[in-house]
Formats: structure tokens, C-alpha cells, sequence
């Protein structure tokens, strides 16, 4: 009960908690924003997308450090959750900067990110790890193609994705030094199917 009361209370601060990070924030004053409606909707979609992703990995994390039976590793995802805060505070404060809202369908994003997350912990540590390694390089390619798209102009947004990517890159770094195990092809093919339909809905909803 106190399991599932933990969990249920991590869902409800994800979706619904107003978020403040404890690291540096990466936008200073003198980053400029979008100039024009046309770049202004773009940087508030694609943020929106991102906030997304935090959401998920919120949810991951929670699911992963639910059923792992390995308090070094339990420690290790919690840790990784908090840390992730951080861009869900970043990209929510920048959607707000930016008039535009979260995705309406966060409570299904965290619902089907838990749903793998207790998948892969309840299989195996190291494939849990594995998942977590695939999931960030995913997630860093992703990062790097919004730096590609971003209005030169919104300093500002860039500064947040550029050091999420950073962050993102050393969780996967981590993950696979705490014993990561390689995911076959068609496991990394069916990520990327789900990551596709999620930031294409994410993008627009």
C-alpha cells in the first residue's frame, strides 16, 4: 500500500504540481525570444513536445525505481527523477513565457511511460538500465533536431534544450556504467515508432 500510495502521489506532482529546479537555470536575461506569431507558435509546440518527454521520463523513473529490488539502483532512478525536475520546471516556465499550454494529454503520456517502465524493471535490472540508455539517446537525437528547428532568434528556448541534451546524454552515460543491457533491433525500432507518434501528437495536442 505505501508502494502504490508513493507512486500514485508521484503521478499527481508530475502532472499537476507547479515545479521549481535546483539547478542554474540556462536562459539569462540577455537571451532573446521569438520575434514573429509564426516563430513564436513554432518554439511553443516544439517546448510543448518536450515537456511531454519530461512527463515520460518522469514516469519511467518512478516505474523503474517502483520494481527494481536493488536499493543502489532504486536510489539511482529516484535521483534521476529529480533531476529530471529540473526540465519539467524549464520547459513548463518556457510554455508559459511563451502564452501556450501543456499537452492535454499528458495523464496518457505518463500512463503508457510507467506501463513500459514497470515492463522492462519487472524483466530484469539490466534491461531496465538498457532501456533507460536507449530511451536518452533517443531523447538527446530528438533534443538536437529541435535545436535544428528552433527559431534562431529564441535564444531563450534554445539555451534550455541545448543543456537538457547535455543532462540527457549523461543519464545514458550512467545508466550504462550501472550495468546496462543491449535492446534488440526490433525493441529500439518499436521506441522509435512510439516516440514518433507521441511528439507528432504532442506537437498539436
Amino acid at each position: 500500500m505505501e508502494r502504490f500510495l508513493l507512486t500514485a502521489d508521484a503521478a499527481l506532482r508530475t502532472l499537476f504540481a507547479k515545479h521549481h529546479s535546483s539547478s542554474p537555470h540556462p536562459v539569462q536575461a540577455e537571451h532573446g525570444s521569438p520575434q514573429t506569431p509564426a516563430d513564436k507558435a513554432l518554439s511553443a509546440a516544439l517546448m510543448r513536445v518536450n515537456h511531454v518527454g519530461e512527463v515520460c521520463a518522469q514516469a519511467l523513473y518512478t516505474a523503474q525505481a517502483a520494481s527494481t529490488r536493488n536499493p543502489a539502483l532504486k536510489a539511482h532512478f529516484e535521483q534521476a527523477a529529480r533531476e529530471e525536475t529540473d526540465h519539467l520546471a524549464w520547459t513548463r516556465e518556457r510554455l508559459d513565457e511563451l502564452g501556450d499550454r501543456v499537452s492535454l494529454l499528458n495523464p496518457l503520456w505518463y500512463a503508457g511511460a510507467f506501463t513500459l517502465g514497470l515492463v522492462a524493471g519487472r524483466i530484469s535490472d539490466a534491461v531496465s538500465l538498457g532501456f533507460v540508455v536507449e530511451t536518452e539517446k533517443q531523447v538527446a537525437a530528438h533534443l538536437q533536431s529541435h535545436l535544428d528547428r528552433l527559431p534562431a532568434s529564441d535564444e531563450a528556448s534554445r539555451a534550455i534544450v541545448a543543456q537538457m541534451k547535455v543532462d540527457e546524454e549523461r543519464h545514458a552515460q550512467e545508466a550504462q556504467a550501472a550495468g546496462a543491457a543491449e535492446l534488440p533491433a526490433p525493441a529500439k525500432a518499436l521506441m522509435r515508432m512510439a516516440a514518433k507518434v507521441m511528439t507528432r501528437t504532442a506537437h498539436y495536442i
